[in-house]
């Protein structure tokens, strides 16, 4: 059994050393321990320090290309590797590395493809109150939209198993950790929360430079992920809302022409016709998105087997 853990970096320089010192060599379960670092364009010399600290592989963007971009492309270069599973982690020692152990334990044990590693937020000395609650409200959205339990969704410590990681995709360039948890969910994949431990904190987080930045972002993600993954129920939802507000101004019309005074209401008669026909729009778009999202996941499923042939034959050839 092989567990890669893989580092997502962009000039990372000043804290990668103590992020490394902070992994593992030997867990539990594994044959085989190997670290990973995805040098996402950065101009200092994070590639360098990662070498100089025995990490057995480096993969390099030219360019930033942004969280996301990065950690796909650690994910595929692990399967291309042979892993059996893949951690992933932060490059700033946020997350405690001894619980690397933990978070693989439900997958070795079967019970999970995905293991995410659940902070102690309200301990977290670190963390504003606002950025508290935002964590707890963007972790409920996640909840409904992908149908799981999992406590931290922002979290990024989090375990994969080959089969799983074969499955996921990313399309947000943003952030992967609320996508992957609701295309997982879909999915069908078994997702599990275990409670980790958090370090001190090194540098402040690059994604939420601000509060509003970070709202603006988390929600446009989430709108977008559930416009992808769940149309049918979002605009069924939203259009709901227009026919109900459609249906209470022709009532009102009605109301007011049975009392025999309809001709000074005639506004209601145009905003109750423009509310139903936006209704009937979101409808047919929720349709629309439904049949999409249904040829996507055929589109994954085809995917995944190409994958597995192609990492099959790879790995045919190194033996």
């Amino acid at each position: 059994m092989k567990l890669i853990i893989q580092i997502p970096c962009l000039n990372e320089a000043e804290t990668l050393a103590v992020a490394l010192a902070d992994l593992p060599r030997e867990v539990d379960g594994f044959d085989t321990v190997e670290w990973l670092i995805i040098d996402d364009g950065s101009t200092d010399n994070t590639a360098e320090i990662a070498k100089a600290h025995g990490v057995d592989h480096v993969v390099r963007h030219p360019v930033n290309r942004g969280l996301a971009v990065g950690f796909m492309t650690g994910i595929e270069a692990c399967l291309r590797l042979g892993a059996d599973v893949i951690v992933n982690t932060d490059a700033d020692n946020q997350y405690c590395g001894a619980d690397v152990s933990v978070l693989t334990a439900p997958i070795l044990d079967q019970k999970a493809d995905i293991v995410i590693g659940a902070r102690p937020i309200e301990q977290t000395e670190h963390f504003s109150w606002s950025k508290k609650k935002l964590q707890r409200l963007g972790s409920w959205a996640v909840r409904v939209a992908s149908g799981t339990d999992v406590v931290d969704a922002p979290s990024g410590f989090r375990a994969i198993s080959r089969e799983a990681a074969m499955r996921l995709n990313v399309f947000t360039a943003y952030t992967y950790t609320l996508e992957t948890i609701i295309q997982a969910g879909q999915s069908n994949l078994r997702i599990a929360s275990v409670p980790i431990r958090t370090n001190a904190d090194l540098r402040p987080s690059r994604l939420v430079k601000s509060i509003s930045s970070y709202i603006r972002r988390s929600l446009l993600t989430i709108v977008r992920v559930f416009v992808i993954y769940r149309p049918l129920a979002l605009f069924v939802w939203a259009g709901s809302l227009f026919l109900g507000a459609g249906l209470i101004g022709g009532s009102r019309f009605l109301y007011y022409y049975f009392s025999g005074s309809g001709e000074g209401h005639v506004q209601s008669v145009v905003f109750s016709s423009l509310c139903i026909t936006i209704a009937v729009i979101m409808y047919m778009m929720g349709l629309i998105g439904d049949l999409i999202a249904t040829n996507r996941k055929l589109l994954e499923k085809l995917n995944f087997r190409i994958q597995h042939l192609s990492l099959r034959e790879d790995h045919d050839v190194r033996l």
